[in-house]
């Protein structure tokens, strides 16, 4: 050990006996739930659909029979609610909060659920934020759950750091748009989920496209998908790509997701049972 140690190994490169391993930050779920795979579903930006391919992935697991749930970690921007119609406030008991179920049965947790009005905005700095996400995980009684779907807020702070750090996370899903910029967005993401350890499930495009009413053929509204060839560079899996669609929209504004087939990203389903089987 040298004069000038920290104490903190994880800084650190030598090869001291004072060493000690990484320390293990993942805390357990509340203890009446038996989650068995965490997805996250991640970007380097925001405004690129996170929500929407959330909502979709996890409409997709309930309809192949798995028991699904969403942790709504975009504290500052939940959406979820609103694309399952779901507007009444949660509930607790003397273990817990009680998630909402949607009306297909997916489990749902989300700040909008536990505010008085929809619209109050949530005003709080960074850890306040990480800290009632980890409590969506710590305090909330989700019961038996086959796939947990994350949907995290955008970026790499404070929030995507501690779901990394405080809940084991089985692998996320990057999610981006067709243009020139997604190549950072999609190093971003790639390079915070290698250095905490998390394993790239695959990349989901949004926005690829618009298709014509009339003769079907596809518009590349925000210029030429380049997808396949960044998944190729990262060696990474095209899961599905999301056109620009007005009866999507709809249905999230409606609260009807779960009428939404999910035929765009149906590579994510044959990903769930894969990881079912594990």
């Amino acid at each position: 050990m040298s004069e000038g140690c920290t104490h903190d190994c994880s800084s650190c490169s030598s090869n001291c006996g004072e060493r000690q391993a990484p320390q293990d930050l993942h805390v357990a779920p509340h203890g009446l739930s038996q989650i068995k795979k965490v997805i996250g579903v991640v970007s380097g930006k925001g405004g690129v659909g996170k929500s929407l391919v959330t909502a979709m992935s996890a409409v997709l697991a309930s309809k192949k029979g798995y028991k699904t749930a969403i942790l709504d970690a975009d504290i500052t921007g939940p959406s979820i609610p609103k694309m399952f119609g779901i507007h009444q406030r949660a509930e607790q008991n003397e273990d817990g909060l009680l998630p909402v179920k949607t009306k297909g049965g997916i489990e749902v947790m989300s700040l909008n659920l536990l505010t008085e009005n929809e619209t109050d905005p949530v005003i709080w700095r960074g850890p306040v934020i990480a800290g009632v996400v980890t409590q969506f995980w710590t305090d909330v009684i989700w019961g038996d759950v086959d796939f947990m779907f994350v949907d995290m807020p955008p970026g790499t702070g404070d929030v995507p750091l501690t779901v990394f750090q405080s809940i084991q996370v089985d692998g996320i899903i990057v999610v981006t748009s067709p243009q020139e910029l997604v190549s950072m967005i999609v190093e971003k993401a790639v390079n915070m989920a290698k250095m905490m350890n998390i394993p790239i499930l695959g990349i989901v495009e949004n926005y690829s496209y618009v298709e014509c009413p009339d003769c079907g053929k596809k518009i590349s509204i925000f210029g030429e998908s380049r997808i396949d060839e960044i998944a190729a560079e990262k060696g990474l899996k095209v899961l599905g790509k999301i056109p620009m669609k007005q009866g999507v929209a709809q249905k999230c504004d409606k609260g009807e997701i779960e009428q939404c087939k999910g035929c765009h990203i149906q590579a994510v389903g044959e990903l769930l049972d894969e990881m079912a089987k594990q």
